[in-house]
């Protein structure tokens, strides 16, 4: 018996507190930050705008992506199509003298959202995340900062990234928690071990980054040898050169399954996240206009459920080469570990 429910076509709206958006969004992040050189601005700009044109409605971005210019990017195209977007940022995490710093004190949230109204151009951000939990500060403090920018009008749902189930509930105390967002995808299956039930019972949107296993669920998997330096997976053991040879292996079976269902390998996998719960929402990213409406195609299409069950069996959290990250980044996140790859 197939145990994921089928993905059918022309999904309604799903929720993140008072909104209703489609069920794919669009993660801005690599139009600025982190994987090899990022497009020119007018490229990304046009992304964007395509992205508008194509439907989407949520837009997410974060103070450290480019180290203010996602946002900046974000500010300067979409300022005039504001009141048909939800606009999600992130603040406890940012740029300092060229250094990624982790910092929730609640002086450095009210700073920081300060700047990024400003550079999104914007009176309110619509949904505002803690980016990593800083363990100097009790999520209670952090929490209760943001709470005071909901409060003042600077913001109007809060947000957690890369937390736990018992970090959410404590967060959700304070103040009502909108979305979670936390790397949920066929190889990256943490969320399983608490926070996809969590985020269930408590009303809160599992807003699933990365739903494509950083790229190497798209139609073409990441070439290590061509990865620029500086691209964050030339650190995550994933795509390293003992553990990427049996993951594409994986990748091919995957492609197989896909193939017979009529399918990309891209909207299987966007299909299968999907599958986990009507509260969950995927978030994409892409520098290409094909592949934007290619994930957006997923909304519209119908996969049995014994077809993400395969899926499932092929690639998840114990069948997977290497962990999400090293060691010394995994201390910094706060979410549960699973299978053998942490």
């Amino acid at each position: 018996m197939s145990t994921a429910p089928a993905a059918g076509p022309g999904r309604p709206p799903r929720r993140i507190g008072p909104f209703e958006v489609p069920a794919i969004g669009l993660g801005c992040m690599n139009l600025s930050h982190a994987y090899g050189v990022p497009p020119a601005p007018d490229a990304a700009g046009r992304l964007l705008l395509t992205a508008v044109e194509e439907g989407v409605t949520f837009f997410d971005t974060a103070a450290l992506y480019g180290f203010g210019a996602n946002e900046e990017l974000l500010g300067r195209v979409l300022a005039g199509h504001r009141d048909r977007i939800v606009l999600a940022s992130k603040c406890g995490m940012t740029g300092v003298d060229g250094k990624r710093v982790i910092d929730g004190r609640p002086e450095t949230i009210r700073r920081t959202a300060d700047e990024a109204l400003a550079r999104l151009r914007t009176d309110v951000i619509d949904l505002y995340y803690l980016h990593r939990l800083d363990r100097q500060v009790p999520v209670e403090e952090s929490v209760g900062a943001m709470a005071e920018l909901v409060a003042a009008g600077k913001v109007r749902a809060l947000g957690l990234s890369e937390v736990s189930a018992r970090t959410l509930r404590r967060a959700h105390a304070v103040h009502p928690i909108a979305a979670l967002q936390n790397e949920y995808s066929l190889w990256s299956r943490n969320p399983e071990e608490g926070t996809l039930a969590a985020s269930r019972e408590l009303g809160v949107a599992l807003v699933a980054f990365s739903p494509l296993a950083r790229g190497f669920l798209t139609s073409s998997p990441p070439n290590l040898d061509a990865l620029p330096a500086g691209d964050i997976r030339r650190a995550m053991p994933r795509f390293d050169a003992r553990h990427y040879p049996a993951n594409l292996a994986l990748r091919h079976e995957l492609d197989r399954i896909a193939v017979a269902a009529g399918l990309t390998l891209p909207q299987l996998a966007l299909a299968w996240v999907l599958s986990r719960g009507p509260h969950v929402i995927a978030l994409p990213g892409t520098r290409s206009a094909a592949h934007l409406r290619e994930n957006l195609a997923t909304l519209d299409v119908d996969v049995p459920g014994e077809v993400l069950d395969a899926a499932g069996r092929v690639l998840n959290a114990t069948t997977v080469h290497g962990a999400r990250y090293h060691e010394a980044t995994l201390t910094e996140i706060d979410t549960e570990r699973c299978g053998r790859a942490g």
